[in-house]
């Protein structure tokens, strides 16, 4: 196999994953004309049409699908194979692709964690990290993922699951200018009176209502608002500005409350959302890269938090 042929396979592997030449032409890192290009080399090769085209979609043809099926495996095997000889080398090579949570990422930074990226990347120089913002809750083994980061242990089965943050409360909040022209919320059922800015989730398109536990007492709320976001970020600007009530994870809005910037209402009615978690495959060889990395999140755990932003 010569150079060339690997690397019109690989494209072809992309391309189909994706279903996309745009997307494939990314992954791969090479421009689109010369991922289309790439394509119909191997396609004249071959002698057969691999994918049908149109302005709107790419599908494998019959012999796409067959090609597929073989190449899919020895080009996994040839991904293997490079990856064993990392066990013989001081320092590990690679790239690490991770697809993280929007809020799983804000709430590490806002919590006080110590940075994890840069450091990693300093010890191990030979290694590139490849972070995707997902929003979607996607597989992350058909999008070639090594690994994801996500709030919840509600994680895909045949998952290894390993805790990188604690569990915290998500607190009911305003701003001070807000609260001057509103009735203050005592219990969940005011909320009804409130201006509520609600969230939906990005992964289920879902407007959740907002549930609340005071000892044994269990309550759920449906909201209601003139503003919806699907941006948590989004929320919390908003909610600053003095559009409504927002209910946020405790670690985005701490340093807004202390600061006065945002009182948080209903104190003895909250919720208790579980941490973060990192998960990858538990049922194929575990790259070099994900494998000095999950050693080095374990290590980052234990580190005393850094002094929180003001």
């Amino acid at each position: 196999m010569t150079r060339i042929q690997l690397t019109e396979l690989t494209a072809f592997v992309a391309v189909a994953e994706h279903r996309s030449f745009t997307k494939a032409a990314a992954q791969v890192g090479i421009a689109l004309p010369t991922m289309s290009q790439t394509i119909r080399s191997l396609e004249d090769g071959l002698g057969v049409r691999l994918f049908n085209r149109t302005t709107r979609s790419v599908a494998l043809t019959e012999a796409g699908d067959r090609l597929l099926a073989e190449v899919q495996p020895i080009l996994d095997g040839i991904d293997r194979a490079i990856e064993s000889v990392n066990l013989f080398r001081d320092k590990p090579i690679g790239t690490l692709r991770l697809a993280i949570d929007r809020s799983a990422s804000q709430i590490l930074t806002a919590r006080g964690s110590s940075p994890l990226i840069q450091p990693f990347l300093a010890q191990y120089p030979g290694i590139r990290v490849e972070i995707s913002i997902d929003e979607t809750h996607g597989d992350i083994i058909n999008a070639r993922f090594d690994a994801g980061i996500r709030l919840g242990h509600r994680i895909e089965r045949d998952m290894t699951i390993l805790r990188i943050a604690d569990d915290f409360r998500v607190l009911t909040v305003a701003s001070p200018d807000y609260l001057a022209s509103h009735p203050r919320p005592f219990v969940p059922t005011d909320l009804h009176g409130h201006d509520c800015i609600r969230c939906r989730t990005p992964w289920d398109g879902a407007l959740h209502p907002w549930s609340y536990a005071k000892g044994n007492q269990h309550s759920e709320i449906a909201v209601d608002g003139p503003l919806i976001i699907n941006d948590i970020d989004l929320l919390v600007r908003v909610v600053l500005d003095g559009g409504g009530v927002g209910r946020l994870p405790e670690p985005l809005v701490a340093s807004h409350i202390a600061q006065g910037r945002l009182v948080s209402v209903l104190e003895d009615w909250s919720t208790t959302k579980p941490g973060i978690f990192l998960y990858h495959p538990s049922r194929r060889q575990t790259p070099m890269p994900l494998q000095v990395f999950l050693r080095f999140v374990e290590t980052w755990r234990k580190l005393p938090p850094r002094p929180a932003a003001a």
